[in-house]
């Protein structure tokens, strides 16, 4: 289905929000601060967000999308099993090592500055991530029923496990600015679904 001219405008908006979000924060990005950033005047910005927990939620939104679109839709090219485990993780580390937004993973970022936040756009961030872990959650189980993977291991532990691995690499990157890390994820991951292999 083709994009209207307003879900374009749309859509580009909501990229220059989630990259502001994740360099200067999602709490103060504003109908104003958007404004700046994109050359359009607050009005023409109110055309499409009412307000400024319109917009945050909106950009949640867009994440998610665009999360779901580099991360999850290529990993259900894999078979069903220890496959879809691996590319989930790899496009997991891969996004975040391609900076898919200037600050590093945008989920990550919101989640720590919402986590004492209570609101809708905190439940939103939480119900995002949940269903992430879910999925792989679920991957995992998967990779159990088909015999790949020990079929006594918790999936949540395991599913936590490698979520963790691949955040510590976009945290590290962040910080140190050490592209090294985001291969020490993967082979951190590598090593845990080995250790797990029947």
């Amino acid at each position: 289905m083709l994009e209207t001219k307003g879900q374009r405008t749309r859509n580009s908006i909501l990229e220059v929000a989630a990259a502001l979000a994740t360099e200067e924060g999602l709490e103060p990005l504003s109908i104003g601060r958007l404004a700046e950033a994109t050359a359009m005047s607050k009005s023409g910005l109110f055309a499409h967000f009412g307000s400024k927990e319109e917009l945050q939620l909106a950009t949640v939104d867009h994440a998610a999308a665009l999360f779901v679109d580099k991360v999850i839709a290529p990993a259900r090219e894999a078979p069903k099993g220890l496959a879809r485990v691996w590319a989930l993780c790899e496009n997991m580390v891969d996004y975040s090592q391609r900076q898919v937004f200037p600050g590093g993973c945008f989920f990550a970022a919101a989640s720590f500055e919402f986590n004492r936040r209570p609101g809708p756009v905190r439940d939103r961030i939480q119900q995002m991530l949940g269903t992430w872990v879910s999925y792989l959650e679920h991957a995992v189980e998967q990779a159990q029923e088909a015999g790949e993977l020990d079929p006594n291991a918790n999936a949540r532990e395991v599913a936590f496990q490698l979520d963790a691995f691949a955040q510590a690499s976009n945290a590290q990157y962040q910080l140190f600015r050490d592209p090294q890390v985001f291969d020490d994820a993967r082979r951190a991951i590598q090593e845990r679904l080995e250790s797990l292999r029947p």
